[in-house]
């Protein structure tokens, strides 16, 4: 089986780049039709990932095969933020969820004590903001999956995310993190041999998940950042008059993927051994072919 496992639809709320934030929605995808895109591209199960949010699951909770999950923004012991992709939850997990996503470690310890299957994602992305080394620290300790192959992350940001997984013994997923239609269901995780959600959920909890499908890069994101922005545009009459200012994104984009490249080299020197892993390994980390069993986490009581 196969699921998009980050997904973004109109629940997402408010852009988080300052000035947009005021003005612009992180996403302008209605839930049902991000539903028919994902099966129509092959999903067996589908679920979505809004930040902070569950608005979607009221108009597909009829399907058999959706199931709720979120992003949950939440703060380190250090200030610095993470994004934390949190699966199969329940109403009451949303509540609680947004309650304590201002204590990381609080956060934590509830997603231990409900056996909720979380990730930390785009592990490699400044787009939350700074990092310290002590947040690595945690990830390593508590969380048991990594997100890493990131739709709208560099093929470089997530070859390293899979080395990082590769060197902490983690399980792996992947998702389109789309946030316009045409990213949706272009990456996935897969569970072979999976029939049904439990299974599949059950597959990614014991590190059977295989990431498949593409990376982002710098066209891609270019034209999902055009592509909210027309979202914008038909849902704003006003917004028109900021039209012209679209031809600047091709220039901001670039400069955030200069920022991203950065921000992976430096943190990958503090994070990954030189040496590890070696050329072989880097290759079966990039083919799925390491899919290591989780030693540390919510998982250790299996």
């Amino acid at each position: 089986m196969r699921c998009d496992l980050h997904v973004h639809t109109v629940h997402s709320g408010m852009c988080s780049v300052p000035v947009f934030d005021r003005i612009c929605k992180e996403s302008y995808n209605d839930p049902l039709a991000v539903y028919e895109v994902l099966k129509q591209r092959g999903m067996s199960l589908v679920t979505i990932t809004d930040h902070d949010s569950i608005g979607a699951v009221e108009p597909l909770r009829k399907y058999t095969d959706f199931f709720a999950s979120e992003e949950v923004s939440c703060l380190t012991p250090d200030g610095t933020r993470l994004h934390v992709g949190v699966y199969d939850i329940q109403e009451r997990d949303h509540i609680e969820l947004q309650r304590r996503r201002g204590d990381l470690l609080s956060l934590i310890f509830y997603l231990q004590e409900r056996r909720l299957l979380f990730s930390v994602n785009h592990v490699y992305s400044k787009l939350t903001g700074r990092r310290t080394d002590a947040d690595f620290v945690l990830l390593e300790h508590y969380f048991p999956l990594l997100e890493t192959r990131n739709g709208q992350m560099s093929a470089n940001s997530n070859q390293a995310a899979a080395e990082l997984a590769a060197h902490w013994n983690k399980s792996v997923i992947a998702g389109s993190d789309a946030h316009s239609s045409a990213g949706l269901g272009l990456t996935w995780t897969v569970v072979h041999g999976a029939r049904s959600k439990s299974e599949f959920i059950d597959g990614l909890r014991h590190g059977r998940g295989k990431v498949c499908g593409e990376s982002g890069g710098y066209w891609k994101l270019t034209r999902s950042v055009l592509e909210v922005a027309a979202g914008l545009l038909r849902e704003e009459r006003w917004a028109l008059s900021l039209a012209p200012l679209l031809l600047l994104v091709p220039a901001i984009t670039l400069a955030n993927c200069l920022a991203e490249a950065g921000f992976r080299r430096k943190w990958t020197k503090r994070t990954v051994p030189a040496s590890a892993p070696d050329r072989r390994g880097r290759r079966q980390v990039e083919m799925g072919e390491i899919r290591p069993t989780v030693s540390r986490g919510v998982l250790d009581e299996n």
